[in-house]
């Protein structure tokens, strides 16, 4: 049996409706910011329990205008180390100094003691990151800790779609989300990204900012320095038809990771753990392997063996010790270095069937038994 490390799940229905819209905007040429992404924009804001929302071109490009929105040109922005590159890159684009700070093991994301101590006079904005769809369960003692000294919280909710904590939505603990439509997301448009606010000013500010920084869509008065970061109407409808299954993924990502954990916890290998009045989506199932544990022989036994294919990591490496930030590295960052060197992702697709699953499991403990990294077996 073969499962790969992510499969993107369409209905029939889904297809059609797609190809009905594309032919519609390219007979009538209303080809970007339509009824089609207003209505994207309403139907992602009244899942995720926000008053606004407003549809970009990618995650990064949500950040980035959240950013700059705050105003962070010349400041520091506090980022988690473990996180994809385009976590700082949007910093550095909205000109601002990313300072790496050191990342719970039990979440993989940051936490109230570990962005104290990285926060300064000079902070003006701590970005959250939902590390596998998981909410962190310290983000309001976290928000409570930057309110006092009015430092902003910023969520990038790439992986986070639905995920949510004691009833409240990715995107709604700090002053704005971004979310990611990328293709092998829980929610794709393709390509593609959001804003997500309760701020009427960020609300605002995106829509300037999405459309070359001008006034208004009609007209060519530019009052900031934009860019062209539009959804097209094609990628706006593939959202809403995808974003309709939302809830049916949730649950049954929810099932297969049940499954996974229990028999994940019966063979002794670590995992961050759900928290407890929290919903995670399970964009990622992270197991750590033991310390010294060749994850690159663990992956290719899987994948050559027995056809399983492992979701990519979050994330192998920490950005404090990639090239591209090297300016930017300060001290020894202990809990990232740790997890990013020896955990993988089990795959979890949206449609997985019990018998991909078991296949999963079963390969996955005959290859830590083989390798002498089962826990249980020693």
């Amino acid at each position: 049996m073969q499962v790969p490390a992510a499969r993107i799940v369409f209905t029939p229905e889904d297809r059609a409706e797609v190809a009905s819209v594309a032919a519609e905007v390219l007979t009538t040429g209303a080809l970007t910011l339509g009824a089609h992404t207003q209505e994207f924009e309403a139907a992602f804001a009244a899942a995720h329990g926000a008053p606004y929302a407003v549809a970009v071109n990618s995650g990064t490009a949500a950040l980035e205008i959240i950013l700059r929105s705050v105003d962070v040109d010349g400041f520091d922005v506090v980022v988690p180390t473990n996180t994809f590159a385009a976590t700082a890159f949007a910093v550095l684009r909205a000109g601002g100094n990313p300072v790496f700070a050191d990342v719970s093991a039990d979440t993989f994301a940051l936490s109230a003691e570990t962005v104290s101590a990285a926060v300064t006079p000079r902070t003006k904005a701590v970005v959250i990151v939902h590390i596998g769809g998981l909410i962190p369960p310290d983000i309001d003692e976290l928000r409570a800790i930057l309110d006092e000294r009015g430092i902003a919280l910023v969520e990038d909710a790439a992986h986070a779609h639905g995920s949510s904590l004691a009833g409240r939505y990715a995107g709604s603990f700090g002053l704005a989300g971004s979310f990611s439509f990328y293709p092998t997301k829980l929610i794709t448009s393709g390509e593609g990204g959001m804003v997500v606010t309760a701020d009427e000013r960020i609300r605002d500010e995106a829509r300037v900012y999405r459309d070359q920084g001008k006034a208004g869509f009609l007209g060519n008065i530019h009052i900031r320095q934009g860019y062209a970061w539009r959804m097209s109407e094609v990628h706006a409808a593939t959202g809403r038809a995808h974003l309709r299954h939302l809830g049916a993924f949730l649950a049954h990502r929810r099932d297969v990771a049940a499954r996974y954990d229990l028999e994940i916890d019966a063979m002794g290998v670590d995992r961050p753990r759900a928290v407890e009045g929290g919903i995670t989506n399970y964009y990622k199932y992270p197991v750590l392997l033991a310390p010294g544990a060749d994850r690159a022989r663990v992956k290719k036994e899987l994948r050559e063996g027995y056809g399983v294919s492992l979701a990519g990591e979050v994330y192998e490496v920490p950005l404090h010790q990639q090239p591209i930030f090297e300016q930017y590295a300060r001290a020894h960052l202990p809990v990232a270095e740790d997890i990013c060197a020896r955990h993988v992702c089990l795959p979890l697709h949206s449609d997985m069937t019990e018998a991909e699953a078991e296949h999963v499991i079963s390969s996955f403990r005959t290859v830590m038994r083989a390798l002498d990294l089962d826990g249980a077996s020693r």
